[in-house]
């Protein structure tokens, strides 16, 4: 009678598991068509559609039954920058395997998509049971690394079946997500296809193994690594050199304040302290989006020389500015290191903060928004005081002048900034070890 029960609860579970693919596999379909609909009217929705289409005439060229792929897979940007050290570390490992990249979202994919690392690099195709057969069986991977999130249950359950090594990297897991609520059942089941997670922190380790799950280890946050090898690279800009020394021999620097990837609400108060500063600091802003009208509207609302990188060209003496404006993307690191403050933006905005781990990694001292409690990085720093939160004019008025006028201040939180990004090294060769065991 128990075995009776026991395979009767096992035939239960087993058809509310096949409703929620059906449910899901409809979905997807019925999504893949809404985005067809709203390509016609939105650029980034053009792009995520047309850029699918060639995807699996790409693979039948790029690779050959005979070759070996390692297949990583970023959301986007953010994604891409955390997988970057374990894809460099991999193919000094395996230098005869292809390496594969792909991306979900256009911001990843048309910003990265002339990348070096990999051999080739597309847009994922939808998740659709089709698309994921097809797409596995092109690309026949030996190994697969989904950096942080991003759980296909279609691709999973083909990886899955072909027994295919499969890994998340840099992996977060909080108490919201579907694998932790009474519903997701479904969810769970799809991460019975990885052989490892590699998880940042001691909590989502908790979580996993609290539902069932031991193969975890946590490695801490590839970022990390990427941001430290950033101090070995070439980081000189010879515009900037011109912008940011006050003579022709290089000797006197001004006072720089970096500001990157700032959104309205934070040029709202920069642009009337920029206004308000004193002539001999400098201030390079980097914004978040660089559309000529917003970039128009920026630089009209600055009352301080202020130049376009898109017209430096035209303006042989950039030291006579004050304000340089970045509207072009790539080299906001490289710009982070002539920083003597860096200010991040997002921290006014849903879900928070941007990356503050670069100008970290400079031993820059760190000025955010108030909102930057989804990012551990961010609240550890500013618990330990290299990075300032500010909440209205006053508050950054103070922060700035603060360190404007203390040096001392500003070398003892720019060290702590650069301290706690050594310390937090590690995390790829962690997961290396493990892979070439």
């Amino acid at each position: 009678m128990l075995l009776f029960r026991l395979t009767k609860k096992k035939r239960i579970l087993a058809v509310k598991f096949a409703n929620m693919f059906f449910l899901y596999n409809l979905l997807v379909l019925f999504t893949g068509f809404l985005l067809r609909i709203l390509a016609l009217f939105s650029p980034k929705m053009k792009l995520f559609v047309s850029g699918r289409k060639n995807v699996f005439s790409t693979l039948k060229q790029s690779i050959q039954k005979t070759d070996s792929v390692i297949w990583f897979h970023a959301a986007s940007l953010g994604e891409y920058e955390q997988g970057l050290p374990v894809m460099e570390a991999i193919k000094k490992v395996y230098p005869n395997h292809k390496l594969l990249l792909t991306f979900f979202s256009p911001s990843g994919y048309e910003v990265r998509k002339n990348n070096t690392i990999s051999h080739i690099t597309l847009y994922l195709p939808l998740d659709t049971q089709k698309n994921a057969i097809d797409f596995i069986n092109l690309v026949h991977p030996e190994m697969v690394f989904f950096i942080k999130y991003e759980f296909w249950p279609n691709y999973l359950k083909q990886l899955q079946q072909k027994e295919i090594k499969t890994y998340l990297i840099s992996g977060i897991f909080r108490e919201k997500q579907a694998f932790f609520k009474w519903y997701g059942g479904f969810y769970r089941k799809a991460l019975h296809s990885f052989n490892h997670f590699f998880v940042q922190n001691e909590k989502s380790k908790i979580l996993i193994q609290n539902i069932g799950f031991s193969n975890v280890t946590i490695s801490g946050d590839t970022r990390f690594d990427r941001v430290v090898a950033i101090l070995n690279r070439d980081n000189l800009l010879d515009f900037m050199d011109s912008f940011v020394f006050l003579d022709s021999a290089r000797n006197n620097k001004a006072t720089v304040i970096v500001i990157g990837s700032s959104w309205p609400k934070d040029e709202e108060l920069l642009v009337k302290y920029i206004n308000q500063s004193r002539e001999n600091v400098k201030f390079i802003i980097a914004p978040h989006n660089i559309k000529p009208e917003q970039i128009l509207t920026l630089k009209n609302q600055i009352q301080k020389k202020t130049v376009l990188f898109s017209e430096k060209e035209t303006h042989s003496k950039l030291t006579d500015y004050q304000v340089f404006i970045i509207d072009t993307i790539g080299i906001l690191t490289k710009i982070y290191s002539y920083a003597d403050i860096a200010y991040v933006g997002g921290g006014f905005g849903n879900p928070g903060v941007h990356n503050i781990l670069e100008p970290a990694t400079f031993g820059v001292p760190i000025v955010i928004g108030p909102n930057y409690s989804h990012f551990a990085e961010a609240t550890a720093l500013v618990n330990l005081e290299g990075c300032l939160t500010i909440s209205d004019y006053n508050s950054l008025k103070n922060t700035f002048d603060l360190l404007l006028q203390n040096e001392d201040e500003r070398y003892e939180k720019g060290h702590i900034c650069s301290t706690f990004v050594q310390m937090n090294t590690g995390a790829t060769q962690t997961i290396l070890n493990h892979i070439t065991q």
